[in-house]
């Protein structure tokens, strides 16, 4: 392997794993892992291809500030180019976006400025809308405009296709993608147009999302829903997008995306983003449709590295609803984390109060239920421990007991849903008992994501 001179060399002649495990039908089902891309996604081909055009069209001046606005990884890609190349860049990213991806793009240097991911195109708040606003705003700066930059489609008509054609040895039956910005979709027809008419086109799109629609029936929706999923799924055609060759589309739901994606990882190993999920589950159902062997290629859009606080999250997942509990028709069904499955993140009354603090911070709570062997003997909130500690930082030393509240309100699990409100009023959390025995705690977070689901 020779040494590269740049992380920019690393971008593309991504690996093709073919799939052993997954319930593929009759057809062979070909993974290429688009993850194993220096920023971890498809989205550097992009990054790479609309910067480096922009400076031979001489756009960029040396320090230039890039702007734009992106739901999914395409900043990441940017991000990575703009840094190894010395610019300054400016992202409008939607507040659904995992808080991986943006710890990501600060270190790298990215300025992140979050905005409403409940708002169309055309709402002055919209990432796109906003972004190009913040461009005009700033002297010199350059739009990258992913939605409508011909250099985005581009990356993938020169680059990925040619790149996946000649990996298959020229033999693919179908390709499933996804479809965000449509450079990837417009620049894979573009390619197969030429070098493999008989490929097929296959769109896999969040449920939601307008385009499913308009490739499977003709129809153009005005009206869109929301997603959870990550980087795909539009609620316009994007001005690059040429949808010609794709003739079907599979709408697939946030919880097949992402069950779909933890499979990928429980039986191939590889681990992708949500995205991914979309797209697999849209390349299994199109496999076992078919009555005649076929290689089909999916994209593995990105690493699911930057997920796992989200769909990788058991909690959170629950949260969401995409897990299933067991319903018992009391409390226990709004106690996220049960202490009967150890689930709950306790302290010991012996326990250094600093040790309290260092758990509430790594586990991201305010409150510390103190448990003796199983018994409940009291509760350490954040105000404990401030109200314990200040004025005296060695008291940081001091054991749990000194600082927690023995005297406690419980409540029976067979208690109604309403006896929680007085609870929450007093600031505090609600302690569910069964007898003596403690089962867990109830939160105001917890009560909201028990009602949500309800409507769900």
């Amino acid at each position: 392997m020779p040494i590269h001179a740049s992380v920019l060399d690393l971008i593309g002649q991504t690996p093709i794993v073919k799939a052993q495990r997954l319930d593929t039908g009759v057809c062979e089902l070909f993974l290429k892992l688009e993850s194993a891309n220096p920023g971890g996604s498809i989205k550097d081909r992009i990054g790479l291809s609309m910067i480096e055009a922009a400076e031979k069209r001489g756009d960029l001046k040396p320090g230039a500030t890039l702007v734009e606005g992106t739901a999914g990884n395409t900043g990441l890609g940017l991000a990575l180019v703009a840094q190894q190349k010395g610019y300054k860049l400016v992202l409008v990213v939607p507040d659904k976006m995992s808080r991986e991806k943006i710890f990501n793009l600060k270190a790298m240097g990215a300025e992140v400025r979050l905005t409403r991911s409940d708002v169309a195109k055309g709402h002055p708040e919209y990432y796109q809308d906003l972004a190009r606003t913040i461009a005009d705003q700033i002297p010199g700066a350059y739009f990258i405009n992913q939605f409508g930059n011909p250099d985005n489609p581009a990356a993938h008509e020169f680059g990925t296709g040619p790149e996946i054609l000649e990996q298959m040895g020229g033999e693919l039956d179908a390709i499933v993608f996804g479809c965000g910005s449509s450079g990837t979709m417009t620049g894979l027809s573009r390619a197969f147009s030429t070098l493999s008419p008989k490929t097929e086109l296959v769109l896999a799109d969040p449920v939601g999302s307008i385009l499913a629609e308009y490739i499977n029936d003709g129809v153009l929706n005005d009206k869109s829903g929301s997603w959870l999923v990550e980087g795909i799924g539009e609620d316009f055609l994007p001005s690059i997008s040429d949808f010609s060759r794709v003739k079907k589309a599979y709408a697939i739901t946030d919880a097949e995306s992402f069950h779909t994606a933890r499979e990928l990882l429980g039986k191939e190993g590889i681990l992708g983003g949500s995205s991914t999920g979309t797209l697999l589950a849209a390349a299994l159902k199109y496999c076992k449709e078919q009555t005649t062997p076929k290689r089909v290629l999916v994209l593995v859009c990105d690493t699911g590295n930057k997920y796992l606080s989200k769909m990788y999250n058991d909690y959170w997942m629950l949260d969401n609803g995409f897990l299933e509990r067991p319903q018992h028709g009391d409390l226990r069904d709004l106690i996220l984390r049960p202490y009967g499955q150890r689930d709950t993140v306790v302290i010991g009354p012996n326990d250094l109060l600093t040790t309290a603090y260092q758990r509430m911070k790594l586990y991201d709570v305010s409150q510390l239920p103190v448990v003796d062997g199983d018994t409940l003997v009291g509760i350490v909130d954040e105000s404990d421990v401030l109200l314990h500690v200040y004025g005296d930082e060695a008291r940081f030393r001091d054991t749990v007991s000194t600082a927690m509240v023995s005297k406690l309100d419980r409540l029976d699990v067979k208690s109604p849903i309403e006896a929680l409100l007085p609870v929450f009023d007093r600031g505090q959390v609600a302690i569910i008992m069964d007898g003596d025995t403690f089962l867990g705690l109830i939160t105001r977070i917890d009560l909201l994501n028990y009602l949500r689901r309800r409507v769900q």
